[in-house]
């Protein structure tokens, strides 16, 4: 069998010079290969005796079921001709010392009987799942109340739930080097682009990593620009969401030990949308879009229009608003810069902290620790009363925002905007965003321009971008594109 570099290095680290067990079946020599590989106080070693001969069963008591390992004791010690049909028909045979490894960490089993030059790896693992509960992070309003979970086995049989079709595949791809993960790429055949999914699997292959334990740490490895500002890949812990995208032509990545699931290709306007606006009324979900558009602006824009306006620009003011203030600002000795970046970075730290701390504390320090600061602030003379406005409408445009990768993009983005503003006034605005715009129209995600349907232009998708049209034309048109 040929073996990586990495793979030889793994049995040189073990002190092994062969990569098989004994090949005349020595019962202690073999033991001591795998307790070499293990040598932890949860390897558990078991003495058999099977058809008068010396046996020994080890594995880890921590990811092993100990019922299915009683249960396979019992039966082979209760049988007498039928052992070995009974162990041949229930085992898989190997003698290769990274695959028994492998199947050891996987909760298995393995059987070593003397004279054997092979070990007989059982099935034993341990399925460990926590309970279904609600999503924590894409709140729920009307649709599912349920959410994914840390195993693997168990996210697919969520999205088959919503999915009852045999166009709905699974392809899995192993990656990792010392702590091996699975990822399954899921998709249904005939509404997938091959190419898409060929890119896909190329991508995650490519990854080369001891070990990856979340799909967030699987999703930044796979984006194309890393630098960028804008997150280039969607994450959802809802199986409602990931099935839609899924019947949209869309690949959903489904990592073993993660809750979330990662749906590729994205554009910038799957952001701005959720699972809940399908469930209210084309009117109403419209609204709910087009404030969330608003938002976006008004997170970016606000702070540095404020410190343009103050700083350059005041003559645009209505000169009642300018007097006014003027006069809020008459006893702060700082520039705007400096009062906007005060605020945001302790409205930052605020938020932060809301984060940390238990839920019960999280929000009475949130709200206390806003006002008090703000009042202490504006009475002390360090910031205005405009000021405080300006960022609490900035927090709150960025509450907006349903994705939290998008939200958390916009907060960082904000404070360039704010440094070109307080240099070069609107003009530095103007430059700041054709710069920023000329960015988002360079990126693509696995071949789509990140800016559909705006660039190029799509009329069709704009039916269901910033506006939603009634659902019973939106998907006869689906239905009509289906056929066609």
């Amino acid at each position: 069998m040929h073996y990586t570099n990495e793979q030889k290095k793994r049995l040189r680290k073990f002190n092994l010079r062969s990569s098989i067990l004994h090949t005349e079946g020595n019962l202690i020599e073999n033991f001591n290969i795998i307790q070499r590989i293990f040598p932890t106080s949860d390897l558990v070693k078991r003495d058999l005796i099977i058809q008068n001969q010396k046996a020994v069963l080890c594995y880890l008591s921590s990811v092993a079921d100990e019922d299915k390992i009683a249960q396979f004791i019992n039966t082979i010690s209760s049988y007498t001709d039928e052992t070995e049909l009974f162990i041949t028909n229930n085992t898989v045979r190997s003698n290769q010392i990274l695959e028994i490894e492998t199947a050891i960490l996987n909760g298995n089993s393995i059987l070593l009987v003397e004279g054997d030059p092979v070990g007989f790896v059982y099935s034993t693992g341990k399925v460990l799942q926590r309970p279904y509960t609600p999503p924590s992070i894409d709140n729920s309003l009307r649709g599912t109340k349920i959410s994914f979970v840390e195993t693997e086995q168990a996210n697919i049989a969520l999205l088959r739930r919503f999915i009852k079709s045999r166009d709905f595949q699974i392809k899995q791809v192993e990656i990792g080097n010392e702590n091996k993960c699975k990822v399954s790429m899921a998709y249904i055949d005939g509404l997938v682009d091959e190419d898409l999914l060929a890119g896909v699997e190329e991508t995650i292959s490519k990854i080369k990593l001891d070990s990856i334990i979340s799909a967030s740490h699987l999703a930044q490895l796979i984006e194309r620009n890393p630098f960028s500002p804008f997150p280039q890949y969607f994450t959802t812990e809802r199986p409602d969401v990931a099935a839609t995208t899924l019947l949209e032509g869309k690949v959903v990545l489904i990592l073993d030990r993660s809750s979330e699931v990662i749906i590729l290709p994205i554009n910038f306007a799957i952001f701005f949308k959720t699972i809940d606006d399908y469930s209210a009324r084309a009117w109403v979900a419209s609204f709910n879009r087009i404030l969330r558009v608003v938002a976006f602006f008004l997170t970016i824009f606000l702070p540095g229009i404020y410190i343009a306006i103050i700083s350059f620009n005041y003559e645009i003011v209505p000169l009642k608003l300018l007097l006014s203030i003027g006069e809020s600002r008459a006893k702060v000795p700082f520039d705007p810069l400096f009062e906007a970046i005060v605020m945001e970075i302790t409205l930052e730290m605020l938020r932060e902290a809301a984060i940390r701390l238990p839920a019960p504390i999280s929000t009475t320090v949130g709200i206390v620790g806003g006002i008090v600061i703000g009042q202490a602030a504006v009475q002390a003379g360090i910031v205005s009363n405009i000021m405080v406005i300006v960022v609490a409408l900035t927090a709150i445009s960025s509450f907006i925002i349903p994705n939290y990768e998008m939200a958390s993009s916009l907060r960082v983005i904000r404070f360039p905007f704010m440094i070109m503003a307080s240099l070069f006034g609107l003009i530095g605005l103007v430059v700041s965003t054709m710069v920023l715009m000329i960015h988002g129209l360079s990126l693509s995600s696995y071949n789509k321009p990140y800016t559909l349907p705006f660039s190029p232009l799509n009329r069709d998708a704009f039916k269901d971008t910033i506006i939603r049209i009634p659902l019973k034309y939106l998907w006869k048109k689906q239905d009509k594109r289906n056929e066609e």
